[in-house]
């Protein structure tokens, strides 16, 4: 009976084994993942802050362009977008390169660098932009203290003016600075396809669950997809209030 016992359980094993080996590969994520947007990176100095937010007329466009990690910098990797540089770029960035090094590197590691658009900012708030000559018009980055605003396929140069103009100005917490840049580029024209999809994330040691994100927010698909993104924030951080004259 033992041996009985044995010779079932050494099939079984031999069954699965097989079984294994029929099943399909992991089938690995796209490198690249066309992101045609308009978004902003930026640090807060005071409260040690760093977030990246980001609009199109994509779906799902927060899970290809913003990532953020605290003590580091953050990276919007779009257009054509290469995933890669995003994870490769905080990664560089954590060894203590500068925004502008971080760059120079990613663009250098990249055949298809023309069709990438990129923005960075490190630890210190240093920030560098990029536009390949092959992105879609109109195309074109805005850097200013402690942020960078790059977009492509915009109704005009415009949305990036009023994007930074609208961040610098803004009051409160970096999250509704973020905020007010893409309410801003929204209202400028946007991305000249239309809408469907939002995301913000800001990062800070010490932040929420654990880890450091205290805001990860995404509307993947809306037919206003700022409004909508900027009525979650407000379940998560309350919106200042406007000065009173």
């Amino acid at each position: 009976m033992n041996s009985r016992i044995r010779l079932v359980a050494v099939i079984c094993t031999l069954l699965s084994l097989a079984a294994v080996r029929l099943l399909p590969a992991p089938i690995p994520p796209p490198a690249e993942v066309e992101a045609n947007t308009f978004s902003i990176v930026a640090y807060d100095p005071d409260k040690q802050e760093w977030g990246c937010a980001v609009a199109s007329r994509v779906i799902g466009v927060g899970a290809v362009v913003p990532w953020a990690k605290a003590g580091v910098g953050a990276v919007a990797t779009q257009a054509a977008a290469n995933i890669q540089h995003g994870p490769n770029g905080l990664n560089l960035l954590a060894k203590g390169l500068s925004a502008e090094e971080v760059l120079t590197a990613l663009k250098d590691s990249d055949k298809n660098i023309e069709s990438r658009q990129l923005g960075v900012i490190d630890a210190k708030g240093n920030v560098a932009s990029f536009t390949g000559t092959k992105c879609q018009n109109w195309a074109g980055h805005k850097m200013g203290k402690n942020y960078a605003c790059q977009g492509n396929i915009l109704a005009g140069e415009a949305v990036l003016d009023d994007m930074a103009k609208a961040f610098e100005e803004a009051k409160g917490p970096l999250s509704w600075r973020l905020m007010a840049a893409l309410e801003a580029a929204d209202k400028a024209g946007g991305d000249k396809r239309g809408k469907q999809s939002a995301a913000i994330v800001v990062v800070r040691e010490r932040g929420a669950y654990g880890g450091d994100r205290i805001v990860d927010l995404r509307v993947d698909e809306h037919k206003e997809p700022i409004p909508e993104l900027a009525r979650i924030l407000a379940m998560r951080v309350k919106r200042p209030q406007p000065e009173k004259n």
